[in-house]
């Protein structure tokens, strides 16, 4: 068992005594300790990009969308709409998910991001309500004559709840027969309900971790009920990793060693390959779910290299 990585090791006595996820509002000063873990590493700044935000139409109305470029050299004929994570409960294109992950693509790559601010689950909200946004602002960015050039290569991906979201609409975008997604890029995903069990070796690790960083079974069965709403999981997309795979394009797959929902991306990873995808699977070893959310953590940087070179070599 490798140890969590020691950025972050020294950082878990902030995050002593706070509730479990979901156990009501947080203080803020639990927030504040909470921000302190996930704080950046060093000196870190994030790239330079040039940011604009725009609208994409809907079905559930306007989506919310920002764009990034890269600031210090041409751009390169490939895009990619990522999705921020959050349980579909929460997060935003702030986060650093979103717009540390955009920032970094768009300068290692060249390419062209489109962070969208798909509808949260609360207040009436669930499936299908994310996925039509994500899938709207797809097929916004894929025709939008003003970010590149007919033709280009579009991918898609997302973090966590993204994951779930962009490989949903992998699939849909497939299903469909039109413009289909380049290559798809998921990290740390939740694409199977129920999650599949994980084994004692991961308890072990888990059990050294404070609550308020799982996802229990209980927790997640909460999660993927809000999100569900009156569907089964077994309605087309919901949880694609239970769905079709053949036919889908280059993925991959980045997986945290210290997640309770690592045996759902292990799932797809497998069966991906046994559905005659090619798949890149990226082991980020110590690491903890969303360490996509801790800037210039070197996981995290060594993940984005990942995805960076595969959206090179399927653009």
């Amino acid at each position: 068992m490798s140890a969590l990585v020691a950025e972050l090791a020294g950082r878990l006595a902030l995050l002593d005594g706070m509730p479990d996820l979901g156990a009501g509002a947080p203080s803020p000063e639990d927030i504040a300790r909470f921000d302190g873990f996930f704080a950046p590493v060093g000196d870190y700044r994030a790239p330079t990009a040039v940011v604009e935000e725009h609208v994409a139409p809907g079905p559930h109305g306007p989506v919310p969308v920002r764009v990034y470029r890269p600031a210090d050299h041409p751009a390169a004929p490939v895009g990619l709409v990522w999705m921020h994570g959050g349980a579909f409960i929460s997060g935003d294109r702030d986060m650093p998910e979103a717009d540390v992950v955009a920032r970094e693509l768009a300068s290692r790559v060249g390419a062209t991001v489109v962070s969208v601010d798909y509808r949260l689950c609360h207040g009436g909200v669930h499936f299908p309500v994310p996925h039509d946004d994500v899938h709207a602002a797809f097929a916004w960015a894929a025709t939008a004559s003003d970010l590149l050039p007919a033709g280009a290569p579009w991918a898609i991906g997302g973090a966590s709840a993204g994951a779930n979201l962009a490989l949903g609409v992998a699939q849909r975008l497939r299903d469909e027969g039109g413009p289909a997604a380049s290559a798809v890029l998921l990290a740390y995903p939740v694409v199977h309900d129920p999650v599949p069990a994980g084994s004692p070796e991961l308890a072990l690790r888990m059990a050294t971790l404070p609550s308020v960083l799982r996802f229990t079974p209980e927790a997640t069965r909460f999660l993927n009920r809000n999100y569900l709403g009156p569907h089964p999981a077994s309605v087309p997309y919901a949880f694609p990793g239970d769905g079709r795979l053949e036919g889908l394009p280059p993925t991959v797959v980045s997986l945290c060693e210290y997640d309770d929902l690592l045996p759902s991306g292990e799932r797809l990873v497998a069966d991906l390959r046994a559905a005659g995808v090619t798949v890149v699977e990226d082991a980020a070893t110590g690491a903890p779910h969303g360490h996509l959310n801790v800037p210039g953590l070197p996981a995290a940087l060594a993940s984005l290299g990942v995805m960076s070179e595969h959206l090179r070599r399927t653009s």
